[in-house]
């Protein structure tokens, strides 16, 4: 991508499945993103020097997802003054919840925006990603508004479905 706003990382390729829903939110607004993997636990380093130099490249939104101890999102906003959201990776037999409870529970003066475990989770990763790029983005902003709007009329189409079923 040759000017990417957005960047996706995870701690391991396993995690891909799961990130790339990021990726297809970010696509259905039109956002330039990149994808990449570093860990929090065995390249700390990349990680810290990935976090640092993010903002001079042009990222304005890290998306970081994890499992296990799930350290990679707090690390990375250790390290920048970005928006970090982190999106936790069911990958132990706790089925997520050691991701969640690792992710959402930042010290104060570390914010990372938690969102749901798994391919939901990183779905709306991707919406809140364009939704804060969307503040200072006018074209973003009516993507999102459609958006809202197709939802809402999806639950109109299903309720009136449902009551012609009747």
């Amino acid at each position: 991508m040759s000017n990417p706003q957005v960047s996706i990382v995870m701690g391991s390729d396993s995690d891909l499945e799961i990130m790339r829903e990021a990726g297809k939110a970010l696509e259905g607004f039109g956002i330039e993103y990149e994808i990449d993997v570093t860990s929090a636990h065995r390249s700390p380093d990349r990680s810290a020097d990935f976090a640092r130099k993010a903002a001079s490249r042009g990222i304005r939104v890290i998306i970081a997802g994890a499992g296990g101890a799930a350290h990679l999102a707090g690390v990375i906003a250790a390290h920048t003054i970005l928006p970090v959201i982190g999106v936790p990776i069911p990958s132990t037999s706790l089925n997520g919840m050691d991701s969640l409870l690792s992710t959402v529970q930042m010290p104060a003066g570390i914010p990372v925006a938690t969102v749901a475990i798994g391919k939901p989770g990183a779905t709306n990763a991707g919406i809140l990603a364009a939704q804060i790029i969307g503040v200072a983005d006018t074209g973003i902003a009516k993507k999102l508004d459609a958006h809202k709007d197709k939802l809402a009329k999806g639950v109109e189409e299903k309720s009136k479905k449902l009551k012609e079923s009747r």
